[in-house]
This record gives structure tokens, C-alpha cells and sequence, in this order.
């Protein structure tokens, strides 16, 4: 009886697995979370069968429960590190803050996400390294979604030297925004001055483009603003003091 048990009991968990897993993939649950919910159900399962046919041996089960979960507390506190990961791993995958193929800044790396694990995240970085990062390490910081919409702001500050005409330099700055046919008009494009610094007037560009663009338009505003500044005369100051120095005449005695 014990065997039939067992066995039964086996196939049982088996299906009741597979049934579980199935009926999260048709409620649009991730695949990773699934399969892994799938073999946490079974092996829980599992477990009862064997305490349920080990019962029908004649062995107590009641100590053997108490040494089951004193195991489980001691394997749990070795392995506290890896189960802040797991847990994690299950938040990550629950409530979703990027998904794969997504570019993200978390636990301190930049790059695009390649595989989410129950214990880490794989992020390829820009100049192609692979790091694979602890769950823990990405839910306990702040989490960057760079590209989670699907257009993004370019933010330019350009200095120019309080000789230059302003409005001169707002000018060339705006017909270089509409020259570019990849900036959106709406939100319309702003250029205005942000701040009187040290050494410069500091006017802000701040274009509206979609997210695949964002670099590649960045790079040619800085290099079509510095050429359009040179055409036209406008500076760009550089960090300068003037050092005014006062003589002072001082008299000397001589002591006899």
C-alpha cells in the first residue's frame, strides 16, 4: 500500500505540476516564473506523498516533520543570501520594472537585460560586457528604465561668452533644432537661458526625439552647434578669473 501510495502520489504531483504551469502560461504569467512554480508545486506535492507513505510504513512521521523543518531553518539561514535573491528573482518577475531587451540602470551597471533569473539578471553592457548582477542588489536600488517610452528629451547645456549677442546664438540654436528632421515638434523644442555661470551664459537646447534616435541625434547637435557657433562668431568661453594686483609702498626705518 505504502508503494501504491507512492507511486500514485508521484504521478499525482506530476500532473497537478504540469496543470499549474499550463494555467499560468494561459494567464500571461512569465514563462521563467512558471517553470519555476512548476517544480516548487511538484516537489511540494511530493514531499507529502512521501510522509503520507512513509505514515503507512509504521514510521512516525511527527519527528519526522520536526527534523524536515528544523533542516529547512538551518538550510534557510545558510542560504539567507541566496533566498534574498530568490525573492527577488520572484519581484523582478511579478511586478515587472523592465522585461528583456530592455535598457536599464540597476545595481550599478548600464546596459540592456538579457536573461532574468530566479537569482540574477544578465545585463550586456554597451561596449559588450556581460555582468551578471544579484537580484538583491538590482530591487534594493533605484531602478532605470531608459528606454521604458517610447521618446526621450536630449538635454544640452551650451555656454556662451557674455560678449556674444544672446539673441544671435538662440537663433542659430533654433535653426539647427528645425534642420533636424528627426526631432519631434511636439513637444515643441526649447531653447532658453538657464543661468548666468562664472564664466558663461549657459542656454539650454532640450529636443524632443524618439528613443532609438536619442543618441545619434545627440552626437550630431553637438557637433552641428559647434561648427554653426564657429560660422557665426559665437564663443565658446572657457573658466577665466581676472586677478587684480595692488602695490603697496612701505616705509622702512633704520634703528640707530
Amino acid at each position: 500500500m505504502a508503494i501504491v501510495i507512492f507511486i500514485f502520489g508521484r504521478w499525482l504531483a506530476l500532473w497537478c505540476a504540469k496543470l499549474g504551469q499550463k494555467a499560468l502560461l494561459k494567464g500571461g504569467v512569465d514563462a521563467t516564473l512558471a517553470h519555476f512554480l512548476n517544480k516548487l508545486i511538484y516537489y511540494a506535492l511530493l514531499t507529502a506523498v512521501i510522509i503520507a507513505a512513509a505514515d503507512r510504513l509504521g514510521i512516525k512521521t511527527t519527528s519526522f516533520i520536526a527534523i524536515l523543518g528544523a533542516v529547512g531553518l538551518a538550510i534557510g539561514l545558510a542560504l539567507k543570501d541566496s533566498l534574498a535573491n530568490f525573492a527577488s528573482g520572484l519581484m523582478l518577475i511579478l511586478f515587472r520594472p523592465f522585461k528583456v531587451g530592455d535598457v536599464v540602470t540597476a545595481g550599478g551597471v548600464t546596459g540592456t537585460v538579457r536573461v532574468i533569473d530566479i537569482f540574477s539578471t544578465v545585463i550586456l553592457t554597451a561596449d559588450n560586457q556581460k555582468i551578471v548582477v544579484p537580484n538583491s542588489g538590482i530591487t534594493s536600488g533605484i531602478i532605470t528604465n531608459i528606454n521604458a517610452e517610447p521618446t526621450r528629451r536630449i538635454d544640452l547645456t551650451i555656454g556662451i561668452g557674455y560678449q556674444d549677442d544672446i539673441g544671435k546664438a538662440k537663433k542659430v540654436l533654433t535653426e539647427i533644432l528645425q534642420a533636424e528632421k528627426r526631432i519631434l515638434t511636439d513637444p515643441v523644442p526649447q531653447v532658453a537661458v538657464a543661468e548666468l555661470a562664472e564664466s558663461s551664459v549657459q542656454i539650454i537646447v532640450r529636443p524632443w526625439v524618439q528613443a532609438s534616435d536619442s543618441w545619434n541625434v545627440r552626437f550630431d547637435l553637438i557637433e552641428k552647434i559647434k561648427q554653426s557657433f564657429d560660422e557665426n562668431g559665437i564663443s565658446f568661453p572657457f573658466p577665466q578669473r581676472d586677478v587684480h594686483i595692488h602695490q603697496m609702498n612701505q616705509q622702512s626705518s633704520t634703528e640707530r
